[in-house]
């Protein structure tokens, strides 16, 4: 059920809706948000798009609005876009307002989400079973298209299993690190584009003299693995967006399955580009090749909208157990 609440400023407020642990604005009001008229949102917001920063699936909603039109007081479907297409409208017009409000935004988000869970656990156990509900729909896909042997089957089986015992950690997360696992640590860098050609043409060439592979393997298609690499090192307001070695690995092995930065061999590429990322990072993959060959594929046949539990996923599988070092901890303040 949506919430309104009012982003309070002197010179203008704007109400803002907030439903589904996220903030809602229409163009026109993101235009009165950053002092800017309605055409440049516009333009901005299909840009976002347009270069892949962001998928349009999951970040617009239509909500009714109640609006007069003369004498009439007459109900309207309009689009609303979340709070990751306001951050990045708001980079690109870099508005100082904007900072005000993704820290206004951060603070109500962070208190609606405590309250939320402390006054009804149940919630928190219904959002629990409700997320583990659609990796078991999902699990059944992918064993029926893919007929997946049985051991490869058991392998998603365990995924699925082992990622249902974190539910119990939710309840400690904060707003700024819900969804990141505890003993996730700072990046220490980014995968160059460069390092990622040379690796994917050797992998290229190995995989055609085994007869594996088709000339079009790991062949770019226009600048989508520029982009890729370009979105998990780009920042807001002086921050990074993926600040941890683990949410850089699960979206960089997400991006390349679901967007198809290539001609061919997107899957294989993904993997490979996602162990090189973690060998760069020094981090150990806690799976078999089946267990990775599982996980790819249960990506692949992932629904856009499942996205974030996508990802969820991959971050608890590898993330390392203990403390992080002191130079992890130094580098995260």
């Amino acid at each position: 059920m949506s919430e309104i609440v009012i982003f309070e400023d002197a010179r203008q407020p704007v109400e803002v809706r907030l439903e589904g642990e996220t903030v809602w604005l229409t163009q026109k009001q993101m235009a009165e948000l950053f002092g800017k008229d309605l055409r440049t949102v516009s333009e901005h917001i299909g840009n976002v798009y347009e270069e892949g920063e962001l998928d349009r699936e999951g970040t617009v909603r239509k909500f009714r609005i109640v609006r007069q039109e003369g004498k009439r007081q007459v109900q309207r479907a309009i689009e609303h876009y979340n709070l990751d297409v306001i951050i990045s409208v708001g980079y690109r017009v870099k508005s100082h307002r904007g900072v005000r409000f993704r820290q206004w935004a951060t603070r109500v988000l962070r208190e609606h989400l405590t309250q939320g869970y402390s006054l009804n656990e149940y919630r928190l156990a219904q959002q629990g079973l409700a997320e583990l509900e659609q990796a078991v729909e999902l699990l059944g896909q992918t064993l029926t298209r893919q007929e997946l042997v049985s051991d490869l089957g058991q392998e998603v089986v365990s995924l699925i299993l082992g990622y249902a015992r974190t539910w119990r950690l939710l309840q400690d997360y904060d707003e700024n690190a819900l969804g990141v696992p505890p003993g996730a640590r700072p990046a220490r860098g980014v995968l160059g584009m460069e390092e990622a050609r040379r690796a994917l043409n050797a992998l290229a060439r190995e995989l055609r003299d085994r007869g594996e592979a088709s000339e079009l393997f790991a062949r770019d298609r226009s600048d989508g693995l520029a982009s890729i690499l370009g979105n998990l090192e780009q920042s807001m307001f002086g921050e990074a967006l993926y600040k941890t070695r683990e949410e850089r690995a699960a979206h960089l092995l997400y991006f390349v399955i679901k967007n198809h930065p290539f001609s061919d061999g997107n899957k294989r590429s993904g993997a490979f580009l996602f162990l090189l990322y973690l060998r760069q990072e020094g981090m150990h993959l806690p799976l078999n090749e089946q267990g990775l060959t599982a996980l790819t594929l249960l990506i692949a046949e992932s629904d856009p909208k499942a996205k974030e539990l996508m990802v969820r996923l991959v971050m608890n599988l590898i993330v390392e157990d203990g403390n992080p070092s002191q130079d992890d901890s130094e580098a995260n303040q």
